[in-house]
């Protein structure tokens, strides 16, 4: 009889919400070097996602981290999986930009690790109904998807819940422990998140859920969910292990208990701020790798064998269910309109978009170059989610919304050389540098003079 099988995904995202630049290295050195020594010194196998501009900070910063990492990967016992070159927001922006960005991703892995990753990853798990047909057009074979997102698209689910979505935040955080209570004995919901689905375009989706993760992040950080007066503790991890280990073999083949921030092992990241409102970023935890390990260590004592992404995929059931997923929504139970709806994203996406029409304006006559896609890439760092999230009472920082005012203004001048050189310059009906300067300067004013969490 198989064993049954075992994914863990920590999850990297360099540009992080008040992460501040000048502290960037230390977090590939006090988290991803500390997880991947982790993984080295043991018979551990995990995969390792990370938007394209992570890996290539960590060449620039940190390469002796990133040649632990390609060592790892030629090893096999890391596989590379692969989000947008910038964190941003699928959803909320048009579908060429995530296109371009994801391509782009695929190739600076490939460059950094000499390993093209097969696998996906979309920033939030945030949902829109093209998603699959991008990651498809990429060259991906398989992406990661969020389960509680497909089970709430459910009627009965969402009705035996009483969860619902609100633009406004994640409206469900810490209750989706709610689904697993009334699936736990349903096989026709178990499957999907115990075996690889395939969408009806061919592409391979493999669903993690928060009602394994959200127990794996609160044991990592030794902190109680303010019901209870007591942290998670190891016995209730080895339980949860030991329920889906049956469960599995009464309907699939695996499970994605840990798809999280790569960030929380090795520091508190952003757990204080989006738990508690409190304004604690990225504290040393040396205390959650040896938590991370004791995990990985239940895992294999309870019998489960660690595989990577890429080995599940063989024999994937049909999922009729992923077009009812609903468009906007995102993981732990949010959405991603809620990045869309924040107070910097009201002012600055207007003005990405106003920039992104006139990129498409000025292809359409003198064809794509290279001050195009110069334009067309800082458009896209200038979209990152960091700058926009969180909401109110907290916020992002100040120096994340002036990375992507700088990308603006990066990207208009870039249209701005490419009109020169294409020979249309003084045709200011397609596109008007001069004017769309004036329009950033506007809001570079207003964000600048708001006032940010945690100063």
């Amino acid at each position: 009889m198989s064993k049954p099988k075992i994914i863990f995904l920590p999850h990297a995202n360099i540009q992080y919400s008040q992460l501040k630049p000048e502290k960037r290295k230390w977090v590939m050195k006090n988290c991803y070097e500390k997880l991947f020594d982790l993984i080295a010194e043991s018979d551990y196998r995990i995969a390792f996602e990370a938007s394209g501009i992570t890996i290539d900070e960590m060449s620039k910063q940190a390469p002796e981290v990133l040649a632990k990492l390609k060592k790892l990967i030629r090893e096999n016992k890391v596989e590379p999986v692969c989000s947008p070159y910038i964190h941003f927001m699928l959803a909320n922006i048009p579908r060429e930009v995530c296109l371009d960005s994801l391509k782009y991703s695929m190739n600076v892995w490939e460059k950094h690790t000499g390993k093209r990753p097969v696998v996906g990853w979309n920033p939030e798990c945030g949902w829109a109904g093209y998603i699959p047909d991008v990651y498809k057009e990429a060259g991906l074979e398989a992406l990661i998807m969020d389960a509680d997102s497909l089970m709430l698209s459910f009627s009965d689910i969402r009705k035996a819940t009483g969860l619902k979505f609100d633009v406004a935040g994640h409206s469900n955080k810490n209750q989706l422990f709610k689904i697993e209570e009334y699936i736990k004995d349903k096989p026709e919901f178990l499957k999907f998140i115990t075996n690889t689905s395939v969408a009806s375009n061919g592409l391979k989706m493999i669903f993690r859920s928060d009602c394994m993760a959200n127990l794996l992040l609160w044991y990592l950080m030794g902190a109680t969910e303010g019901l209870r007066e007591e942290p998670i503790n190891m016995e209730e991890i080895k339980n949860m292990l030991n329920i889906w280990k049956q469960r599995i073999s009464d309907t699939g083949e695996f499970i994605m208990p840990y798809a999280e921030d790569a960030e929380y092992i090795g520091s508190s990241a952003y757990f204080y701020v989006k738990q508690f409102n409190q304004a604690r970023f990225f504290e040393e935890d040396p205390d959650s790798v040896n938590r991370f390990k004791e995990i990985l260590e239940a895992a294999k004592d309870a019998g489960y064998e660690f595989v990577l992404p890429s080995e599940v995929l063989d024999n994937p059931i049909e999922n009729p269910y992923v077009d009812n997923i609903e468009n906007g929504v995102a993981w732990h139970g949010g959405t991603a309109k809620a990045w869309a709806n924040t107070e910097y994203s009201r002012i600055m996406d207007p003005v990405c978009l106003s920039i992104f029409n006139g990129i498409k304006a000025v292809e359409d006559i003198i064809g794509m170059n290279e001050e195009l896609d110069k334009a067309l890439k800082r458009l896209a760092s200038a979209w990152v989610s960091d700058s926009r999230w969180p909401p109110t009472p907290t916020s992002p920082g100040r120096f994340n919304v002036r990375e992507s005012l700088d990308d603006m203004y990066a990207a208009n001048n870039a249209i701005r050389n490419a009109m020169e050189q294409g020979g249309v310059a003084e045709k200011k009906g397609l596109y008007s540098p001069d004017l769309i300067h004036t329009q950033i300067k506007a809001i570079d004013n207003l964000l600048m003079n708001m006032s940010y969490f945690g100063e």
